[in-house]
Order: structure tokens, then sequence, then C-alpha cells
């Protein structure tokens, strides 16, 4: 039996995801959450082997995969969200999101994620896969890998550099805002993307969110990712 528990504000959602999954024999349905905290005090009841989360739904936030992990680390997570950006939707794999789906996803998909998560796989949908691409991002980026052991000499100024590229500003906003030129800010990016040995912005954004310059709830609500 595959353990589930269901997390969004919605009721509608809830009610349908409950009525589809019941469907299945191998699924059991522990519970629903309304709330981050809801959802917390569930994990820690039940230990769900998977949760279906919509992280961007009122009363959630991303914050809430790290704390389902912390009190139940063998539980996976799977978001099943509206439409984000690929910036939004890498940065969440990078919280801790296993797979990821959209609420709109045809029944195989929703099922098959849930099975090809809980046996230790990713499940991306097409959609999904193709935001990522629409913003391109490279697909390498979602095997969020560790980014080397290697101590990294960054200046401070390339400390703001990043964080301002991971916020989504374009160069020449990074420019105005440091009172330097495009072509000095662009010369930054290079040299980071050399130090930190990655060729895309993505990967930038990435070590943002790894090193704590940012946190994943900037890009929660980004109708677009950073140029």
């Amino acid at each position: 039996m595959i353990r589930i528990a269901i997390a969004d504000s919605n009721h509608l959602i809830r009610a349908g995801l409950n009525a589809l999954l019941s469907q299945y024999g191998d699924f059991e349905l522990v519970g629903e959450a309304v709330s981050d905290d809801h959802l917390v005090d569930l994990v820690k009841a039940f230990r769900p082997d998977i949760i279906l989360v919509d992280f961007a739904a009122r009363d959630f936030s991303v914050d809430v995969v790290q704390r389902c992990i912390r009190v139940s680390p063998q539980s996976r997570l799977v978001a099943i969200t509206p439409e984000q950006s690929g910036i939004t939707i890498v940065n969440a794999l990078r919280a801790g999101i296993t797979s990821y789906i959209k609420t709109d996803c045809d029944v195989h998909e929703i099922v098959g994620s849930i099975r090809e998560t809980h046996s230790g796989g990713r499940f991306f949908c097409g959609q999904i896969l193709e935001a990522i691409r629409r913003e391109s991002i490279d697909v390498e980026d979602l095997q969020l890998g560790d980014m080397g052991c290697e101590p990294v000499s960054l200046s401070e100024r390339e400390l703001e550099v990043i964080r301002l590229i991971a916020e989504g500003y374009t160069n020449n906003e990074i420019a105005a805002k440091l009172f330097l030129s495009p072509h000095t800010v662009n010369t930054h990016r290079k040299n980071i993307m050399a130090k930190l040995g990655v060729n895309n912005t993505a990967a930038i954004v990435l070590y943002a969110v790894k090193t704590d310059l940012v946190s994943p709830n900037k890009f929660l609500f980004s109708p677009v990712g950073p140029n």
C-alpha cells in the first residue's frame, strides 16, 4: 500500500484528488491538510509515503516542504500546482520537492507521479518539462546534484550580483541598481559562471538558494523567471 496525504486549501481540489485516488486499491489516503501547520501535524501523526501538495495555495508556502522532510525524512513530496514559472519549479525542487505535476494533468500522469515517486524515481509531467524548456533552463538542472565540494571565492560585489540575478533582474536593471555599466555587470556574470562552473542563469539561481542568498519563496508568484 502507498500511504498518501493531500495538502491543498481548495476544497474542490482535495475532493477531486480524494475521489480519484480512492479508486486504486494500492493507495491508502491517510488525511487531508488545509494549511502548512495542519500538514506538518498530519505528517507527524501518519508519516505518509507520498505527500501531494500545492505549496502555492492559500495558507501554504514552500517552507512546508522542508518542515515535512524534517518530521518524516522517508516521506516524498509531489507538487501539484497551477501554472508556474520555470524558475519557481526548479527552486521548489531545490527545496525538496521530488516530483512535479500540474493540477490539470490527466489521471494517468497523477497516478504515475505517485507510483514513480514511491518507487524512488522522479516524475515530471509534460507541461512542467515544457515550462522549463520554454525558459531555456537546462533539464540537467533537475538532477540537482551537488555543485562540488571545492570552496568558491566570490567577492562581495559578485555575491550582490548573484542575489539580484536570482531575484529576476536583467543586466541593465542590475547595472542601474549598482551604479555600474551593463558591460561591467556582464563581466561579473561571466566571472561568476566561471567560478561556479555553471553555464546558465538557472544554475546561478540554484546556487543563490543553496547558499541562502535568497529564499525559494522569492519565486513562488513570479510570472516569469530571470533573464
